[in-house]
């Protein structure tokens, strides 16, 4: 549900825009949230949490839209790497608080908090996004004229402003561009390795180091430090070369290589890491690798179509990226049957050279597409 919601509410976004596809895949979230508090068993239960994954899954396409309409170009990839430290504080802040909540409440009152939450979230939303930046009444002339002029910086010199700004391709235009599929194969190709670590890291420890709950609670929170500080130094460092005057195109292919060529040896040394603590430091700097990298993979749906197609290729590539990492944690009891992990880890690495390849050899120039008409 969470993979076919991606497409969904990607084109969701480009329909109603960025403020009312927030409202209502937050909104559905977080009423099928509550409901869990009300499933008397397995049928209901799958039919929240059905609900709530194709909900959810609007949170991705809709960060790169908001992205792209609200970043000039040389910002892009660092306020993408500001959301995306979301998903780590998360991780770093969500099993303590929820352990705390365990103790003192049902499980059914902790689901309707959580989605309480969601809901009060929508007001300050719904009251501070009322427009895009062309028509929002709180931002002055020299802002929108910052963000939308430093929105234009990607085209390269001799190309046509107003045959850039007019391609406004459908969705059948957009999957027949090569780059586009660029995005796709590399979405596809490193998310998995995300959901691989976040999936297992606690299995993991438990088989390789037998270690109880307490001690994957004290190990089992450093890798996702290591994916916070990956945020941020991917976006800044995006930031620092396109303001050094490298191209989008330069800076988004240096980034992601960087990123993944950082998890490559960690991923093969995570093969015989020795100690617990040895492996929880690869993982960190993984999730480091990774973060670094996927910031620049989701702006490139924004450096290469205008905002009103760019929720539909994040939608797209973000569907692909989720059935590619359920296929492989499914995958992951087969490959580590033992309690071997070698494997998927050698997988791991293959997949990190696969996201390269596609950004290098399907986006020969990251720039604004204009129609092959």
């Amino acid at each position: 549900a969470y993979a076919f919601g991606q497409a969904i509410f990607g084109k969701i976004f480009d329909w109603v825009g960025t403020r009312m596809g927030f409202a209502l895949s937050i909104g559905i979230w977080s009423i099928a949230t509550a409901l869990h508090a009300f499933g008397t068993g397995v049928k209901s239960l799958s039919l929240f949490r059905a609900i709530l994954g194709v909900a959810e899954a609007g949170n991705w396409p809709g960060a790169a839209k908001g992205n792209a309409e609200w970043f000039p170009t040389k910002e892009r990839a660092l306020a993408q790497g500001i959301f995306n430290s979301g998903a780590a504080i998360g991780g770093l802040v969500s099993i303590p608080i929820i352990g705390f909540l365990a103790i003192h409440y049902s499980w059914q009152a902790i689901f309707v908090m959580v989605g309480l939450v969601g809901l009060l979230w929508l007001i300050p939303w719904m009251v501070l996004v009322k427009a895009p930046p062309k028509k929002h009444p709180w931002i002055s002339d020299e802002e929108r004229e910052y963000i939308l002029s430093g929105q234009k910086v990607a085209v390269s010199v001799g190309s046509d402003q107003a045959a850039v700004d007019s391609y406004k391709p459908s969705t059948g235009q957009i999957l027949s561009r090569k780059e586009s599929w660029g995005v796709i194969i590399a979405s596809a190709a490193i998310d998995p390795i995300w959901w691989l670590f976040v999936f297992w890291i606690p299995t993991y420890l438990a088989e390789v180091y037998s270690m109880d709950v307490k001690g994957i609670a004290i190990y089992g929170w450093v890798p996702y430090v290591g994916a916070m500080i990956g945020a941020f130094f991917g976006g800044l460092l995006s930031q620092n070369r396109i303001g050094a005057g490298w191209s989008v195109d330069k800076t988004r292919k240096f980034v992601i290589t960087l990123g993944c060529l950082t998890m490559l040896p960690a991923l093969l040394a995570m093969a015989n890491p020795g100690g617990p603590t040895t492996a929880v430091l690869l993982m960190a700097v993984i999730l480091f690798g990774f973060q670094t990298a996927i910031g620049s993979v989701q702006v490139l749906p924004a450096d290469l179509f205008g905002s009103d197609s760019v929720g539909t290729l994040a939608g797209f590539s973000g569907m692909c990226a989720k059935f590619a990492a359920a296929g492989l944690i499914a995958f992951v009891p087969w490959l580590t049957a033992g309690g071997n992990y070698t494997p998927a880890f050698v997988i791991g690495a293959a997949l990190a050279v696969t996201a390269m390849a596609a950004v290098w050899i399907l986006c020969p120039k990251i720039e604004p597409l204009k129609s092959k008409k």
